[in-house]
Formats: structure tokens, sequence, C-alpha cells
């Protein structure tokens, strides 16, 4: 492939809810644009996008695809995403390479959750703005319906650029409203207007050209003098509002009969933002605009490991040009980085390039320190991009290897994972001791979980995570216990008597003592101290609840000059403790988290009835535009499946995030069933 000048590139995230054709649309781009031969089908899992195993058994996208190719004189680089929720860190990440959305609308669903959000991805990334509507052929499409529903939530600057020309079965082509003329075959041929769309055609015609010239006084002036304006001035102002956002045109399509495909790839090229009509890319204080003679600056915005090639990362060019077979410096890591041949992609077809310009996106195998996010430049001129911002995961599951051969592998393998994908997080749980792997949803953890069997050979189960439940005293206690053991030759001996107090919540456990005359001598003391807290570690009440919030007073004891010991005193030490916790109505304790759940107003009433069901505590209620902010305080143990529970009380269009609070005592009917539950946990681990 051709080395394209900057001004000449077009990068495209195509995005949108799940199942509206984005990878089908993608493939029919390929196909009029010549780039492939023949059109391949998402169910038969042929198309050039969905090339992974996991695509083809689910029928839906996972990962970000690049599919580069030629139109007009111009390089179309499409980067295709999956639409389903659980894979959302991969649609910001493509956002990051593009200089435009593309956001696909099913014509009969119309506006879904997957619209709602990638209209907000884009707006984080400052993306320009073009709605499809494709699947024009199905049953039921609509195309006014959904374009009225588009301009009532995001208001009158969208505006189509195309009328329909039929719909469902009777879908054969598009009007292109500036250039008034019809297209009915997918070969382009230009026809006149169908009589009867004429009056229609002209009405949106003329609604167009005042939207386009409300953007520009020049023409306004024009405009309102009567004088004629050419479809070239029409078409400039048109991708200079579009670059600005103060337009947001819509087109429609059917990819599946490539109709309406060559129009849309023709508006892409004629009126889609090329990097040198973005805003510049800042490094702190300093600009970087998309000039290939500027100083070098390149983002790393996606790392996949592939079996055969190795590590790829994926690379878009903000500033400068990037040449294969030389030398960058990651600023990140503070490494040189050799960067071998580069890359143009298409699905997982590659086209060596010699270099990439600014603005232009390829991929570059076997970077030994790059992960994503990273800035390469010269060691000499060293620039950091700004860092993409990825949502907190929201769904945890600890992962249990089921095999001995496992094991070792587990910990690298998962990290691998973790470094292909920013939406999944490794977390190790300090009080139970279990790996974690969080993410966006059920779907995200077992794509991952099949990876790591596919890649590494590595066999996990998942399961919900521990609770780290802790243990307290309710009041104070005294213990007194005696060790002794005679056994032939020296004994054991140690007598400990203490005093255990309640302590104020998140203090922890803190040991003192009062002994006089030397009933317990000096050196012994540590060993009294040590019992202790290796006792409260590992729990009084149920094995495995650390003892916490409470003070612990070594008050008398005695010794035998021969047969006490550091380890007899140790061991009397636990057994006073358990004995002055059975007396001081031992308390089991649970981490609180705060939860912030977003949703639409209409389901606000059934959130809150669901957290009141999960022993919630409501802070409160606060509108957000037509959102609610739901905030309250709830127990970990109820929320560990609430990314699926908050999915269909919402329709999936609630969102949400939880950060730990405190501790808080478990009410008491619930306590006993807790530590049954724990004495299971902790007696199936023995077992193993």
């Amino acid at each position: 492939m051709n080395v394209y000048a900057t001004e000449d590139i077009r990068n495209v995230v195509v995005m949108g809810h799940g199942s509206v054709g984005k990878t089908s649309l993608t493939e029919a781009a390929l196909y009029v644009s010549g780039a492939i031969t023949r059109m391949g089908n998402v169910e038969d899992g042929n198309t050039v996008c969905d090339y992974d195993e996991d695509e083809h058994r689910r029928k839906f996208s996972i990962n970000v695809s690049l599919a580069a190719t030629e139109w007009a004189g111009k390089k179309i680089n499409l980067i295709d995403t999956p639409g389903y929720a659980d894979f959302v860190a991969e649609v910001i990440s493509g956002a990051q390479a593009a200089d435009m959305a593309l956001i696909v609308v099913d014509a009969s669903s119309g506006l879904e959750v997957g619209t709602d959000r990638s209209w907000s991805i884009a707006e984080r990334a400052s993306l320009p703005r073009m709605f499809c509507i494709n699947r024009m052929d199905r049953e039921n499409a609509d195309f006014h319906a959904v374009l009225s529903a588009l301009q009532e939530k995001w208001g009158t600057k969208v505006a189509p650029l195309q009328l329909p020309i039929g719909s469902g079965d009777e879908f054969n082509g598009v009007v292109d409203l500036l250039h008034m003329t019809a297209y009915t075959t997918s070969d382009g041929t230009e026809t006149d207007v169908p009589a009867n769309l004429l009056d229609q055609a002209k009405e949106l015609q003329n609604q167009l050209i005042e939207t386009i010239v409300e953007t520009d006084d020049e023409l306004m002036e024009k405009f309102f003098d009567d004088q004629e304006l050419t479809e070239e001035e029409l078409r400039q102002v048109l991708h200079l509002s579009l670059d600005e956002g103060l337009i947001t045109p819509v087109v429609c399509t059917s990819a599946m009969r490539t109709m309406g495909v060559r129009q849309l790839l023709h508006n892409i090229a004629g009126s889609g933002p090329s990097p040198l009509d973005r805003a510049p890319a800042r490094s702190g204080e300093v600009e970087l605009p998309a000039n290939p003679d500027g100083p070098l600056a390149v983002l790393a915005f996606k790392t996949a490991a592939d079996q055969f090639v190795g590590k790829q990362t994926y690379l878009r060019v903000v500033s400068g040009a990037l040449k294969s077979d030389s030398h960058v410096w990651n600023v990140n890591q503070s490494a040189d980085e050799r960067i071998g041949t580069l890359h143009v992609l298409r699905g997982k077809e590659q086209f060596n390039v010699s270099e990439l310009k600014a603005g232009d996106i390829g991929v570059v195998a076997k970077l030994a320190h790059t992960v994503t996010g990273d800035t390469l430049a010269t060691k000499e001129q060293q620039f950091t991009l700004p860092t993409v911002e990825y949502p907190n995961p929201v769904y945890q599951m600890a992962v249990h290897p089921t095999s001995k051969g496992s094991v070792d592998k587990l910990g690298p393998s998962l990290q691998r994972i973790a470094e292909e994908d920013p939406g999944l997080r490794l977390l190790r749980d300090p009080r139970t001791n279990e790996t974690i792997l969080a993410g966006m949803g059920e779907a995200h953890l077992d794509v991952a979980t099949e990876r790591l069997k596919r890649k590494f050979n590595v066999d996990v189960e998942l399961s919900l995570p521990r609770v780290a439940y802790l243990e307290t005293i309710a009041k104070p206690a005294q213990a007194d216990f005696t060790h002794k053991k005679q056994t032939g030759g020296h004994g054991q001996y140690a007598r400990v008597a203490i005093e255990i107090n309640p302590a104020p919540r998140g203090s922890g456990l803190s040991f003192s003592q009062r002994v006089v005359g030397g009933a317990v001598p000096k050196e012994f003391i540590p060993a009294v101290e040590k019992g202790v807290h290796e006792a409260a570690h590992e729990g009084i009440l149920v094995s495995g609840c650390e003892l916490t919030d409470c003070e612990v007073v070594l008050y008398d004891g005695k010794h035998h000059p021969v047969d006490s010991n550091e380890m007899s005193f140790k061991l009397a030490a636990a057994q006073a403790l358990k004995e002055a916790v059975q007396k001081a109505d031992g308390v089991i304790l649970e981490p609180v988290v705060t939860i912030r759940v977003t949703t639409p107003e209409e389901f606000a009433g059934d959130v809150v009835s669901d957290l009141n069901t999960k022993r919630a505590r409501i802070l409160g209620i606060n509108p957000n535009g037509q959102f609610s902010l739901v905030e309250a305080e709830v127990p970990q143990a109820e929320v560990q499946r609430y990314a699926s529970d908050l999915r269909s009380l919402t329709q999936g269009r609630g969102g949400f995030e939880l950060e730990f609070d405190h501790y808080g005592e478990v009410p008491s009917h619930l306590a006993q069933k807790i530590i049954e539950e724990q004495k299971k946990v902790a007696e199936a681990a023995h077992a193993h």
C-alpha cells in the first residue's frame, strides 16, 4: 500500500450499539472500494474484521479491528469496534486513533443504549460525528422515525445528507440532497430523483442548506441576498462545520445490499476531517499539529498478543513520520525501542509500508517495553501525549487454576491478558489471598479466560471472590489460661492472663502489658504478643476472619524456672485470646462500599427499590439531566453481581462505580450464616 500524505488520510471509528451492522458496513466499504473481491458475512465467520476465534464463536465483535482502504485518492482507515457494553475499553482505544466517529444506528430498532454510549465516547474524545442509519432493507425500517429521534435527542444540527428510496424489501437506493441525484444501483450510477420523492427531497434539501449556512457568516449573507449557492461552496462549509462539530450529518445504507455505501465513502473522503483539520495534540504546554515534518510523537493505542506474530502494538503517528527499521524512545518507560517493519492492517492481513506519516495508523510487532497508552518519540525531543482514561471495572471474579501445570503460568499469563485489554485489572486481595480478575461484565471475563486457555494453555475457573470479613468484640472481657505439657525431660509451662477491650472502628489490634513483679519475665512478653497477633490474624470466631479493632492487655501470668519457654507463652496467649473473645460477644464485620448508580430517570425508582433489598442505606438521589444519580452505602457481599442486576433493571442503560468505604457490623441474624459459610470455605481450603 502507498504511503499517504497527511491531508489525504481519513481515520474513522465505526461505533454503535451491538448488532447494528458495523462489521458488515466495514465489509461492504472494503468490497465496493475494491479492497476485497467478495463480501464476507458475520454469521459465516468470514468477515475481514471479525477474525478472532472468540468472535466466530459468539458472532459479534470483541476487539478493535483496523481496515485500510482507498477511495477517491484518499486513504480511509476504518476502525471497527464492538457494540457489546462489556468491551467498551476497545471502543475507547479505537476512538483515540480516529479523527471522526461514524455512529451506526439500526433503521428498525432506532436509538439504543449503545448509540448514547458511542456519542459520549466520541464527545469525550472531541471527535466530529456522522450518523449512518443502516439496515434500510430490514422489515420495519423507518428512516424518518430514526431521524426525528436523533434530532430530538441532539438537536437540529443533526442534518440528513440523503433520503432513502423506499425501505425494507423496497429499499433500492439513496438521493443525495446536495447534488439532487439518485443512486439506485450499488455501482454508483447517477439517475434522476424519483418523481414521488421530489417534493420531499426539495424540502429536506432546503432544511440542509439552512443548517449549513447558519454555520458560516459569508454564506448566510449570500443566502439572505437570494444569491445562488454552489454545491462546491456548500460542501466546503459542510466539511468545516462537520470538523467543528457544528453539524452532524446523517446518511443511510444497507450494508448487506451495498446500497448507499459508495456515497458513504464519498462523504467520508470529501467532507470528513483529515488529521490536519483536527486541533493539535498537546504535550503539556507544547502543541503538536499533525505535521509530517514536525517532531516525532506516536501514541500506542492498543496492544495485542498474537500466538504466531507475538506482541503487536497499534500506533497512531500524531506528529512527524515513523519509519520502518528505526529506533525510537519510549518516553513513559524511558527505554529504547527498535521499530521493525511497519504494517498497515486490513483485518488480519498485513501490508508492509516504509513509513507512516503524521495522522496515519498502523501496527508494529515485538516492541519490548511498550504498553497501551505509551508515547514514542526521540530521546532528544521527548513528548508525553495524554493517556487514555478507561472506566473502572465493575465485575470481579476470583481466578483459580484447575491443574498443577497452570499454577506457575497463571500470574504471567494473566498479566499478558490484562496488558492486551485495558478494560481488565488484575488484583490480589491481601486478606483472602485470592487472585482477582476485574472487568466490565460476565462476558468480558469469560472471553479473558478463554484467551488464557487458547493463547497460553492455562486452564482456570472463576468464582465469586470471598468477602474479606473481619471480627471484633462488643464488650470488655478477661481470660486466664495455663498451658501445661509434661513429657520426658523438660515440659512446657506458661500462664497468661489478659483483658480485651473494644477499640474505635478502623483502629486495628493493639497489644500492651502492665505485668508487675516479673510474673511474666520480660524475655517472654514478645512471645505473648506474637501469640496474640498470630491468633488474631487467623481469626477466632471463624478461620480466616482477622480479629481487629480491640486492645489486648497482658496483666498477669506465671512462669516456671525450667519448663517455661517462648513457645509455651505463645500457645498460652493464643488460647487466652480465644477464650476472651468468646466471652466478649464476638461480632462479624463486613466491608461496606459506596455505590454511585447513574440511571435514566424512569428507572431510578426500580434501582432504589432493588438497593433496599440489598441492605443498602440510600444517601441521596440527585437528578442530572435525563439521568438520576443514586448514592448509597451497601455491603460488598450484596453487590458482587450488580453489573448484571443493573443491566437488566435499566435495559443496559445504567452505569455504576464502587468504592470501599468502611467495615460495618453484620446483623446478628446473618452473622451465624456467614460463620457457617466461612467454616465450609476454610474446610474446603484445608482439604486442598
